[in-house]
Protein backbone atom coordinates (compact mmCIF):
# COMPACT_ATOMS: atom_id res chain seq x y z
CA UNK A 1 0.00 0.00 0.00
CA UNK A 2 1.36 3.41 -0.98
CA UNK A 3 2.19 5.64 1.99
CA UNK A 4 -0.08 8.44 0.75
CA UNK A 5 -3.03 6.05 0.48
CA UNK A 6 -2.25 4.53 3.89
CA UNK A 7 -2.05 7.97 5.51
CA UNK A 8 -5.37 9.07 4.05
CA UNK A 9 -7.01 5.81 5.12
CA UNK A 10 -5.50 6.13 8.59
CA UNK A 11 -6.67 9.69 9.08
CA UNK A 12 -10.18 8.83 7.91
CA UNK A 13 -10.35 5.76 10.14
CA UNK A 14 -9.14 7.61 13.24
CA UNK A 15 -11.59 10.45 12.67
CA UNK A 16 -14.57 8.15 12.12
CA UNK A 17 -13.57 5.81 14.96
CA UNK A 18 -13.42 8.65 17.49
CA UNK A 19 -16.78 9.94 16.27
CA UNK A 20 -18.30 6.44 16.61
CA UNK A 21 -16.79 6.15 20.09
CA UNK A 22 -18.40 9.40 21.22
CA UNK A 23 -21.80 9.00 19.57
CA UNK A 24 -22.52 5.26 19.19
CA UNK A 25 -20.23 3.17 21.38
CA UNK A 26 -22.42 1.92 24.22
CA UNK A 27 -20.07 -0.74 25.59
CA UNK A 28 -20.06 -0.29 29.37
CA UNK A 29 -17.31 -1.55 31.67
CA UNK A 30 -16.48 -0.29 35.19
CA UNK A 31 -12.86 0.47 34.31
CA UNK A 32 -13.63 2.59 31.21
CA UNK A 33 -12.54 6.16 31.77
CA UNK A 34 -10.67 5.08 34.91
CA UNK A 35 -7.51 7.08 35.70
CA UNK A 36 -6.30 5.16 38.76
CA UNK A 37 -3.32 3.10 37.49
CA UNK A 38 -3.97 0.44 40.16
CA UNK A 39 -7.49 -0.26 38.90
CA UNK A 40 -6.39 -0.10 35.25
CA UNK A 41 -3.54 -2.53 35.94
CA UNK A 42 -5.85 -4.88 37.84
CA UNK A 43 -8.42 -4.91 35.04
CA UNK A 44 -5.79 -5.51 32.36
CA UNK A 45 -4.16 -8.42 34.23
CA UNK A 46 -7.56 -10.04 34.83
CA UNK A 47 -8.57 -9.60 31.18
CA UNK A 48 -5.43 -11.23 29.77
CA UNK A 49 -6.68 -14.41 28.05
CA UNK A 50 -10.12 -13.81 29.61
CA UNK A 51 -13.43 -12.61 28.19
CA UNK A 52 -14.81 -9.38 29.59
CA UNK A 53 -18.04 -11.09 30.67
CA UNK A 54 -16.05 -13.54 32.80
CA UNK A 55 -13.47 -11.05 34.05
CA UNK A 56 -16.01 -8.46 35.18
CA UNK A 57 -17.11 -10.29 38.33
CA UNK A 58 -13.48 -11.00 39.27
CA UNK A 59 -12.54 -7.34 38.84
CA UNK A 60 -15.42 -6.24 41.07
CA UNK A 61 -14.53 -8.87 43.70
CA UNK A 62 -10.87 -7.80 43.74
CA UNK A 63 -11.70 -4.09 44.02
CA UNK A 64 -14.10 -4.83 46.89
CA UNK A 65 -11.60 -7.04 48.73
CA UNK A 66 -8.50 -4.95 47.91
CA UNK A 67 -9.51 -1.30 47.27
CA UNK A 68 -5.86 -0.20 47.11
CA UNK A 69 -2.60 -1.83 46.11
CA UNK A 70 -1.55 -1.82 49.78
CA UNK A 71 -4.55 -4.03 50.62
CA UNK A 72 -3.63 -6.45 47.85
CA UNK A 73 0.05 -6.51 48.81
CA UNK A 74 -0.68 -7.30 52.46
CA UNK A 75 -3.31 -9.98 51.82
CA UNK A 76 -2.45 -13.65 52.54
CA UNK A 77 -1.44 -15.41 49.32
CA UNK A 78 -4.05 -18.13 49.82
CA UNK A 79 -6.81 -15.50 50.03
CA UNK A 80 -5.70 -13.89 46.76
CA UNK A 81 -5.53 -17.24 44.98
CA UNK A 82 -8.96 -18.21 46.30
CA UNK A 83 -10.41 -15.01 44.85
CA UNK A 84 -8.66 -15.79 41.55
CA UNK A 85 -10.01 -19.38 41.53
CA UNK A 86 -11.58 -20.34 38.20
CA UNK A 87 -9.98 -17.49 36.25
CA UNK A 88 -7.13 -19.67 35.00
CA UNK A 89 -3.58 -18.79 33.91
CA UNK A 90 -2.50 -18.73 37.53
CA UNK A 91 0.94 -17.35 36.72
CA UNK A 92 -0.90 -14.05 36.24
CA UNK A 93 -2.01 -14.23 39.87
CA UNK A 94 1.51 -15.01 41.04
CA UNK A 95 2.90 -12.01 39.14
CA UNK A 96 0.03 -9.85 40.40
CA UNK A 97 1.04 -10.57 43.98
CA UNK A 98 4.76 -9.96 43.34
CA UNK A 99 4.13 -6.66 41.57
CA UNK A 100 1.68 -5.50 44.21
CA UNK A 101 4.24 -6.15 46.96
CA UNK A 102 6.98 -4.39 45.00
CA UNK A 103 4.92 -1.26 44.33
CA UNK A 104 3.49 -1.18 47.85
CA UNK A 105 6.79 -1.75 49.66
CA UNK A 106 9.52 -0.43 47.34
CA UNK A 107 7.62 2.35 45.57
CA UNK A 108 5.45 3.38 48.56
CA UNK A 109 2.30 2.48 46.62
CA UNK A 110 3.00 4.86 43.74
CA UNK A 111 2.67 3.33 40.28
CA UNK A 112 5.40 4.15 37.75
CA UNK A 113 4.13 6.80 35.33
CA UNK A 114 6.40 6.01 32.39
CA UNK A 115 6.21 3.15 29.89
CA UNK A 116 9.74 1.81 30.42
CA UNK A 117 9.36 1.50 34.19
CA UNK A 118 5.97 -0.17 33.78
CA UNK A 119 7.20 -2.80 31.34
CA UNK A 120 9.92 -3.85 33.79
CA UNK A 121 7.32 -4.94 36.36
CA UNK A 122 6.42 -8.62 36.75
CA UNK A 123 3.54 -9.68 34.51
CA UNK A 124 3.47 -6.44 32.51
CA UNK A 125 4.26 -6.75 28.80
CA UNK A 126 4.10 -4.23 25.95
CA UNK A 127 0.31 -4.29 25.72
CA UNK A 128 -0.36 -3.80 29.44
CA UNK A 129 2.34 -1.12 29.73
CA UNK A 130 0.78 0.74 26.78
CA UNK A 131 -2.70 0.43 28.29
CA UNK A 132 -1.65 1.83 31.68
CA UNK A 133 0.46 4.56 30.02
CA UNK A 134 -2.38 5.77 27.82
CA UNK A 135 -5.40 5.26 30.09
CA UNK A 136 -3.85 6.48 33.35
CA UNK A 137 -1.39 9.06 32.07
CA UNK A 138 -2.62 9.75 28.49
CA UNK A 139 0.84 8.99 27.09
CA UNK A 140 1.06 8.27 23.32
CA UNK A 141 1.42 4.47 23.33
CA UNK A 142 -0.76 2.29 21.10
CA UNK A 143 -2.29 -0.86 22.56
CA UNK A 144 -2.06 -4.00 20.46
CA UNK A 145 -4.30 -6.87 21.56
CA UNK A 146 -6.25 -9.45 19.57
CA UNK A 147 -9.03 -6.99 18.79
CA UNK A 148 -6.59 -4.39 17.46
CA UNK A 149 -4.69 -6.96 15.37
CA UNK A 150 -7.97 -8.00 13.78
CA UNK A 151 -9.20 -4.47 13.07
CA UNK A 152 -5.95 -3.25 11.56
CA UNK A 153 -5.47 -6.37 9.44
CA UNK A 154 -8.90 -5.86 7.87
CA UNK A 155 -8.90 -2.08 7.47
CA UNK A 156 -5.52 -2.13 5.73
CA UNK A 157 -5.83 -5.66 4.25
CA UNK A 158 -2.61 -6.90 5.84
CA UNK A 159 -1.73 -10.47 4.87
CA UNK A 160 1.46 -10.75 6.91
CA UNK A 161 0.96 -13.42 9.61
CA UNK A 162 0.23 -11.59 12.85
CA UNK A 163 2.07 -14.22 14.94
CA UNK A 164 5.32 -14.04 12.94
CA UNK A 165 8.24 -11.80 14.04
CA UNK A 166 7.77 -9.73 10.89
CA UNK A 167 4.04 -9.43 11.51
CA UNK A 168 4.38 -8.41 15.16
CA UNK A 169 6.88 -5.71 14.22
CA UNK A 170 4.75 -4.49 11.28
CA UNK A 171 1.53 -4.27 13.30
CA UNK A 172 3.31 -2.60 16.19
CA UNK A 173 4.73 0.11 13.94
CA UNK A 174 1.40 0.56 12.15
CA UNK A 175 -0.58 0.86 15.38
CA UNK A 176 1.84 3.46 16.72
CA UNK A 177 1.94 5.42 13.46
CA UNK A 178 -1.82 6.02 13.34
CA UNK A 179 -2.29 6.74 17.05
CA UNK A 180 -3.48 10.33 17.65
CA UNK A 181 -0.91 11.42 20.32
CA UNK A 182 -3.21 13.83 22.16
CA UNK A 183 -6.16 11.41 22.23
CA UNK A 184 -4.38 8.14 22.91
CA UNK A 185 -6.67 7.02 25.76
CA UNK A 186 -9.88 7.62 23.82
CA UNK A 187 -8.48 6.06 20.64
CA UNK A 188 -7.07 2.96 22.35
CA UNK A 189 -10.34 2.27 24.14
CA UNK A 190 -12.34 2.94 20.97
CA UNK A 191 -10.40 0.56 18.72
CA UNK A 192 -10.60 -2.25 21.30
CA UNK A 193 -14.34 -1.69 21.74
CA UNK A 194 -14.80 -1.58 17.96
CA UNK A 195 -13.00 -4.92 17.62
CA UNK A 196 -15.05 -6.45 20.42
CA UNK A 197 -18.48 -5.29 19.23
CA UNK A 198 -18.34 -4.70 15.45
CA UNK A 199 -15.16 -6.04 13.85
CA UNK A 200 -15.46 -9.35 15.69
CA UNK A 201 -14.12 -12.74 14.57
CA UNK A 202 -17.40 -12.97 12.63
CA UNK A 203 -17.72 -9.27 11.79
CA UNK A 204 -20.91 -7.22 11.83
CA UNK A 205 -20.07 -5.47 8.56
CA UNK A 206 -23.64 -4.25 8.07
CA UNK A 207 -23.26 -2.16 11.23
CA UNK A 208 -19.76 -0.88 10.46
CA UNK A 209 -19.25 2.84 9.90
CA UNK A 210 -16.10 2.12 7.90
CA UNK A 211 -17.18 -0.74 5.62
CA UNK A 212 -17.00 1.28 2.41
CA UNK A 213 -13.38 2.20 3.14
CA UNK A 214 -12.28 -1.13 4.64
CA UNK A 215 -9.97 -2.91 2.21
CA UNK A 216 -10.88 -6.38 3.49
CA UNK A 217 -14.56 -5.60 2.90
CA UNK A 218 -13.84 -4.37 -0.62
CA UNK A 219 -11.93 -7.55 -1.46
CA UNK A 220 -14.33 -9.82 0.54
CA UNK A 221 -11.51 -11.02 2.79
CA UNK A 222 -13.02 -10.22 6.20
CA UNK A 223 -13.12 -13.86 7.29
CA UNK A 224 -9.61 -14.54 5.98
CA UNK A 225 -7.93 -11.86 8.07
CA UNK A 226 -5.94 -11.71 10.22
CA UNK A 227 -3.56 -14.37 8.96
CA UNK A 228 -1.94 -16.70 11.47
CA UNK A 229 1.26 -18.61 10.78
CA UNK A 230 1.11 -21.22 13.54
CA UNK A 231 -1.60 -23.65 14.51
CA UNK A 232 -2.00 -24.35 18.22
CA UNK A 233 -1.04 -27.93 19.09
CA UNK A 234 -3.16 -29.30 21.91
CA UNK A 235 -1.52 -31.57 24.47
CA UNK A 236 -3.80 -34.11 26.15
CA UNK A 237 -3.29 -35.12 29.79
CA UNK A 238 -5.18 -37.54 32.06
CA UNK A 239 -5.52 -36.60 35.73
CA UNK A 240 -6.64 -39.40 38.03
CA UNK A 241 -7.73 -37.90 41.35
CA UNK A 242 -8.27 -39.90 44.54
CA UNK A 243 -10.23 -38.24 47.35
CA UNK A 244 -9.07 -39.68 50.64
CA UNK A 245 -11.68 -38.99 53.32
CA UNK A 246 -11.52 -39.74 57.01
CA UNK A 247 -14.26 -38.54 59.39
CA UNK A 248 -15.32 -35.61 57.17
CA UNK A 249 -11.73 -34.62 56.50
CA UNK A 250 -10.01 -34.68 53.10
CA UNK A 251 -6.30 -35.08 52.36
CA UNK A 252 -4.92 -32.03 50.51
CA UNK A 253 -1.58 -30.80 49.27
CA UNK A 254 -0.43 -27.65 47.49
CA UNK A 255 0.89 -27.84 43.93
CA UNK A 256 4.40 -26.39 44.08
CA UNK A 257 5.88 -27.72 40.85
CA UNK A 258 6.35 -25.40 37.86
CA UNK A 259 3.25 -26.50 35.97
CA UNK A 260 -0.36 -25.52 35.48
CA UNK A 261 -2.22 -24.49 38.65
CA UNK A 262 0.95 -23.78 40.60
CA UNK A 263 0.20 -22.83 44.24
CA UNK A 264 -3.35 -24.20 44.07
CA UNK A 265 -4.45 -27.16 46.19
CA UNK A 266 -5.38 -30.68 45.14
CA UNK A 267 -6.20 -34.15 46.41
CA UNK A 268 -4.04 -37.20 45.63
CA UNK A 269 -3.22 -37.14 41.94
CA UNK A 270 -1.75 -39.64 39.50
CA UNK A 271 -1.18 -38.49 35.94
CA UNK A 272 -1.11 -40.80 32.94
CA UNK A 273 -0.91 -40.55 29.16
CA UNK A 274 -4.26 -42.29 28.83
CA UNK A 275 -7.35 -43.07 30.90
CA UNK A 276 -6.41 -45.67 33.50
CA UNK A 277 -8.89 -48.24 34.73
CA UNK A 278 -10.03 -47.69 38.31
CA UNK A 279 -8.09 -50.71 39.48
CA UNK A 280 -4.91 -49.34 37.89
CA UNK A 281 -5.34 -46.08 39.80
CA UNK A 282 -5.90 -47.90 43.07
CA UNK A 283 -2.89 -50.12 42.41
CA UNK A 284 -0.79 -46.97 41.97
CA UNK A 285 -2.14 -45.69 45.29
CA UNK A 286 -0.98 -48.89 46.97
CA UNK A 287 2.48 -48.75 45.34
CA UNK A 288 3.05 -45.06 46.13
CA UNK A 289 1.50 -44.65 49.59
CA UNK A 290 0.93 -48.21 50.81
CA UNK A 291 -2.85 -47.68 50.99
CA UNK A 292 -4.54 -50.96 50.05
CA UNK A 293 -8.11 -52.16 49.55
CA UNK A 294 -8.41 -53.32 53.15
CA UNK A 295 -7.82 -49.70 54.28
CA UNK A 296 -10.88 -48.11 52.70
CA UNK A 297 -14.40 -48.34 51.32
CA UNK A 298 -14.98 -47.10 47.80
CA UNK A 299 -17.70 -44.43 47.91
CA UNK A 300 -17.95 -43.36 44.27
CA UNK A 301 -16.21 -43.22 40.88
CA UNK A 302 -16.66 -40.51 38.26
CA UNK A 303 -14.98 -39.62 34.97
CA UNK A 304 -15.81 -38.05 31.58
CA UNK A 305 -14.92 -34.57 32.90
CA UNK A 306 -12.64 -32.40 30.78
CA UNK A 307 -11.18 -28.89 31.00
CA UNK A 308 -9.73 -27.01 28.04
CA UNK A 309 -6.73 -24.76 28.55
CA UNK A 310 -5.05 -22.78 25.76
CA UNK A 311 -2.62 -25.53 24.78
CA UNK A 312 -3.92 -28.44 26.83
CA UNK A 313 -6.95 -30.66 27.19
CA UNK A 314 -7.20 -32.22 30.65
CA UNK A 315 -9.26 -35.38 31.22
CA UNK A 316 -10.34 -36.10 34.79
CA UNK A 317 -11.41 -39.11 36.77
CA UNK A 318 -12.34 -39.14 40.47
CA UNK A 319 -12.30 -42.00 42.93
CA UNK A 320 -13.74 -41.16 46.33
CA UNK A 321 -12.51 -43.37 49.20
CA UNK A 322 -13.49 -43.50 52.86
CA UNK A 323 -10.52 -44.52 55.01
CA UNK A 324 -11.04 -46.90 57.93
CA UNK A 325 -8.42 -45.01 59.93
CA UNK A 326 -6.41 -41.83 59.53
CA UNK A 327 -3.41 -42.83 57.46
CA UNK A 328 -0.35 -40.62 57.05
CA UNK A 329 0.13 -39.54 53.45
CA UNK A 330 3.49 -37.76 52.98
CA UNK A 331 3.02 -34.17 51.85
CA UNK A 332 -0.73 -34.13 52.55
CA UNK A 333 -2.76 -32.50 55.34
CA UNK A 334 -6.28 -33.50 56.37
CA UNK A 335 -8.72 -30.59 56.10
CA UNK A 336 -12.34 -30.65 57.29
CA UNK A 337 -14.87 -30.47 54.46
CA UNK A 338 -16.40 -27.32 55.93
CA UNK A 339 -13.01 -25.60 55.47
CA UNK A 340 -12.50 -26.56 51.81
CA UNK A 341 -14.04 -23.33 50.54
CA UNK A 342 -11.06 -21.44 51.99
CA UNK A 343 -8.63 -23.20 49.66
CA UNK A 344 -8.11 -22.39 45.96
CA UNK A 345 -8.50 -25.41 43.64
CA UNK A 346 -8.42 -26.00 39.89
CA UNK A 347 -11.88 -25.29 38.47
CA UNK A 348 -12.97 -28.88 37.75
CA UNK A 349 -11.64 -30.24 41.04
CA UNK A 350 -13.36 -27.46 42.98
CA UNK A 351 -16.66 -28.30 41.29
CA UNK A 352 -16.31 -31.95 42.30
CA UNK A 353 -15.28 -31.22 45.89
CA UNK A 354 -18.27 -28.91 46.32
CA UNK A 355 -20.52 -31.98 45.98
CA UNK A 356 -18.94 -33.89 48.88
Amino acid sequence: MKSVTKNLLSERFVRKLLHWNKSENTRLMPWKGEKDPYKIWLSEIILQQTRVQQGLKYYESFIKAFPTIHHLASAPVQVVYKLWEGLGYYNRCNNLIKTAKFISNDLKGIFPSDYQSLIELKGIGPYTAAAISSFAFNLPYAVLDGNVFRVLSRIFRIEIPMDSPEGKNFFSNLAQSILPPKKSAAYNQAIMDFGATICKVCPECALCFFKNDCLAFQYKQQLLLPVRQHRIIIKERWFHYIILQYRDKVALQQRTMSDIWQNLYEVVLFEGFKRWKDQEVLLQLAKTYGIKEKDYDKLSVQDNKTQRLTHQLIHFSFINLNLHKKLKVPGYTYVHKTELDKYPFPKTLQAYLSTL
